[in-house]
């Protein structure tokens, strides 16, 4: 057997990269990498009982250069036997009319095209042509510019994208040896001007950049590679890891919000609380799918997020956290939102429901609770936080349950005089995106009686010569409003 295609077979059988009888789209650009990847693929089509389709995009950017290209891509696939697909598109005039970065706005277009192909043809998979010296430059290149573990990874070997798999089969062979590949079968390819100018920078870092540092390490690229494989591993364990510690962790609605404790996010190791935060940024918006920890801005940022959870931070804090997201800590919760949280528009309306008999129930769905008056002859000897007995003797009524307005205050048992009901809020840690939907049951003097699940009133307090007792249970509303 071919030693290259040996090692064909030996890396796809370490990648899961197709099963037999796949359909297989070939994006094919007539430079030696792809031709021979072309050529590889079809080489082991009828062991591997392959369907190939070979797909070609000329940009439009070099005239007659690309057009050239394209017949020299059609014709080798037609000697080959396998199905060909073009597309010729006008990218300049798309990058004037959109402002697009034309690396962008071009790779885009492309993948468009494939795939369209892949639709077509039912195909599972396109294979593109990245090959050991794209990885070494990949990995450099982030290296430079500022990367965490996730992107010293490098070019994936193969990831899913929407209905399909990219596959890389050449990313461990050299463009060297490609190129010996190319004269030992004949396979006639085109060099694209455009790799030698220096008007990119990953061109600038292949022509220059690696061969000088090549001159202290001539393995770099070898380096490279190995680190690459190193990171994508230990990479992938940490998404596992960290994608298990989201599922246990998190309340969330995909959207809308994530919401986490801040003593959860605190018992995690350090590098697993930069990689949830991550998470959840990536699960609330597409528009930080990127983020990556080494990156300087996105890094600043997690950062400031991970800070405020710690005990030593303020209990109230708010941030942008990009792509749309804002990051509240309320006293031990930590939640992320897309846009603003309906607690906090201008906070909730007032709202106010007056108890209309001793026996009744009474939805409150701003408040999230139904309150359910009974009358007794004794008191409860237990109630709980969210149960009340009151004397109805000393009662103003009508009662009336409400949300906070300014300057209400509270006379509580145990102190002398009243307190402001803001600062209970804030004594109790109750979150300021909770505060103004709380229900407050007040009496027609507008004193506060009772905070379910927070605090009662020294008011019409029940004793053992109570004989009207007004029972009030608050549980949760089955018309709670979000």
């Amino acid at each position: 057997m071919d030693e290259w295609v040996r090692r064909l077979l030996a890396f796809k059988d370490e990648h899961g990269l197709w099963r037999e009888g796949d359909c297989i789209v070939a994006a094919v650009s007539g430079g030696p990498d792809s031709m021979v990847m072309l050529h590889l693929l079809h080489t082991v089509s009828d062991t591997e009982r392959l369907q190939l389709v070979a797909a070609h995009v000329d940009h439009g950017f070099r005239g007659q250069e690309s057009a050239n290209e394209s017949t020299l891509v059609r014709t080798f696939a037609a000697k080959l036997g396998v199905p060909f697909e073009s597309v010729t598109l006008d990218m300049p005039s798309y990058i004037e009319a959109t402002g697009m970065n034309s690396q962008q706005a071009s790779r885009m277009k492309r993948y468009e095209f494939l795939h369209a192909v892949a639709a077509r043809h039912g195909a599972s998979h396109i294979a593109l042509a990245h090959h050991a010296d794209d990885q070494a430059e990949t990995v450099l290149m982030r290296l430079l510019r500022g990367t965490g573990t996730g992107g010293l990874a490098g070019i994936p070997v193969k990831r899913r994208d929407k209905n399909v798999e990219l596959i890389r089969p050449l990313l461990r062979i050299n463009k060297a040896e490609l190129a010996a590949y190319a004269d030992l079968h004949s396979i006639p390819y085109a060099i694209d001007s455009s790799n030698e100018k220096r008007d990119y920078w990953r061109n600038e870092l292949r022509l220059d950049v690696l061969p000088y540092l090549e001159q202290h390490n001539p393995q770099l690229s070898s380096s490279l590679n190995r680190l690459a494989e190193i990171a994508s591993a230990e990479d992938q364990w940490m998404q596992d890891e960290t994608r298990r510690a989201f599922d246990r962790l998190a309340a969330r609605s995909l959207g809308s919000f994530c919401e986490l404790q801040r003593a959860d996010l605190a018992s995690l190791p350090l590098a697993l609380q930069r990689r949830l935060i991550k998470l959840i940024l990536n699960y609330l918006s597409m528009e930080t799918a990127g983020l990556t920890p080494g990156d300087k801005a996105d890094f600043e940022r997690i950062e400031a997020i991970r800070h405020a959870a710690l005990a030593t931070s303020p209990t109230t804090w708010q941030t942008d956290a990009g792509g749309g997201i804002r990051f509240y800590r309320e006293y031990d919760r930590l939640r992320w939102w897309i846009g603003e949280p309906h607690s906090r528009k201008s906070s909730w309306p007032p709202y106010a429901y007056t108890i209309e008999a001793m026996d009744d129930v009474l939805d409150v769905p701003e408040g999230g609770l139904s309150f359910r008056l009974t009358n007794a002859v004794t008191a409860a000897d237990e109630r709980g936080r969210y149960g009340a007995d009151f004397d109805a003797d000393q009662l103003l009524f009508p009662l009336t349950v409400r949300n906070r307005r300014p300057g209400d205050r509270m006379s509580v048992v145990g102190l002398n005089g009243t307190k402001k009901v803001q600062d209970m809020f804030v004594d109790l840690k109750i979150p300021p995106s909770e505060r103004d939907r709380m229900p407050l049951l007040v009496d027609a003097a507008g004193q506060v009686l009772w905070i379910p699940g927070a605090r009662r009133s020294a008011i019409a307090l029940t004793d053992a010569g109570t004989t009207n007792v007004l029972r009030i249970q608050a549980v949760p509303s089955t018309t709670n409003i979000e």
